[in-house]
This record gives C-alpha cells, structure tokens and sequence, in this order.
C-alpha cells in the first residue's frame, strides 16, 4: 500500500495539472480580445485597460508554461538522463518565474476579490514563489544540488496553487459555497495546503535526508 501510493499520488497529481493547463489555454479564447462576462474578467473592465493588463497576460500566459516545464524538471529520470536539458529547462524555468509569474501574479493580488484577507494571501504566495525560486536558483549555482532540490520542489508546488485554487473554486461552485469567505480561504489555502502536504510527504517519505551527491555529478 505504501508503495502504490507513493507511485500513484504523482501520477495522478500530474494528470490534474495537465487537464488544469489545458483548460487554462481552452480559456484563452474569453481573454484574446478581453469578455467582461467571462467569469474571471467579470467586473474587471473598470481598471483592466492599463498596467492590470500586461501583469493580466503576462501571468497566464507564462504560469501554464512553467506548470508543464516543472513536471519535467521535476522527474528524476530526466534529469539523470538529460542533465544538459535539465539546465537549460531549468534557466527558462527560473526567468519564466522571476520575471513574468511572480511580477504579474503581484500586480494582480492587488486587485483581488475578497477583501484584504485575499490580497494578503495572493501578494504572500507570489513573495513565497519568488523566495523559493530564487533560493533554488542561487542554490544551484553554488552547486548544492540537494538544497537546489528541495526549493524547486517548493517552488513548483506554489506555482500549482492555481490548478488548487480551480479546484477549490470549482467545489465552491457546485455546493453553493459563499464567495465572501471561500475566496479569501482559497487564497490562502491554495497554497499553504500543498506546501504543508509536500513537508509532509518528504518527511513520510524519508526524503528530508540530504539527497547523494553521486546522483548529480553529471550536472
């Protein structure tokens, strides 16, 4: 049982990303001109035209990106195959985050529904998301590749908040939940939860140990 589950949680964590992403593209088609009935731009016309817009595209247009990149960066048989690959995927990975996620994920927390309690929790995941890429990044090229291991995990676990926080909305939905307090809860959740879990699994997976060096001397 513990093995199954081992190998079964990322499977099927990685099939929920993947439908995520797609329907995030099958989307785009309410974003390439803006419908303000659409239900993310629902009410945002008022202030979109402006520097809301360039954060607005430039997070969902690289966030899908960066979820597909990292459930490759993250597989351990790619990376002992194609170490080379790793490091190039790696640097778009790093500047995709740094320079288009967590700026535009910022911009956009400071128009967030639900409150002040929404905005703090979005304006602290996209401080987090930059922290533990940037941790990573430094990391890897001091050549600690366990520590690098380890932030990368977190980071990518943060940038997946946005296929937690479909899910969330999306069971919200269905049972009638009120936006007023689920939205701000998902604010936060959507990405404490999962950052919780993955302590979690390293600790329940005996992965907290320092990882051998051995498996990454070809990088």
């Amino acid at each position: 049982m513990h093995s199954t589950l081992r190998r079964a949680i990322p499977w099927l964590a990685g099939a929920v990303i993947c439908k995520t992403v797609v329907t995030v593209f099958w989307t785009f088609r309410d974003y390439f001109p803006p419908n303000f009935d659409s239900y993310f731009l629902s009410g945002r016309d008022a202030y979109f035209f402006g520097s809301y817009r360039w954060a607005f595209y430039a997070h969902i247009i690289s966030g899908p990106l960066t979820l597909l990149l990292g459930l490759v960066l993250v597989n351990n048989s790619f990376r002992r195959r194609s170490s080379g690959w790793h490091r190039r995927l790696g640097k778009v990975q790093v500047a995709l985050v740094l320079l288009l996620v967590v700026p535009g994920g910022l911009w956009m927390a400071l128009k967030a529904d639900g409150g002040p309690v929404a905005v703090a929790g979005f304006t602290s995941l996209a401080v987090a998301t930059f922290a533990t890429c940037f941790f990573g990044w430094r990391a890897a090229m001091a050549r600690r590749f366990p520590s690098h291991e380890r932030w990368m995990q977190r980071c990518y676990v943060l940038l997946c908040s946005a296929v937690v926080l479909r899910l969330i909305g999306g069971l919200a939905t269905i049972l009638e939940f009120d936006n007023s307090w689920s939205y701000p809860f998902a604010a936060w959740f959507s990405w404490l939860g999962p950052l919780l879990a993955l302590e979690w699994w390293r600790r329940s997976f005996g992965t907290t140990r320092p990882a051998s060096t051995d498996r990454y001397k070809r990088q």
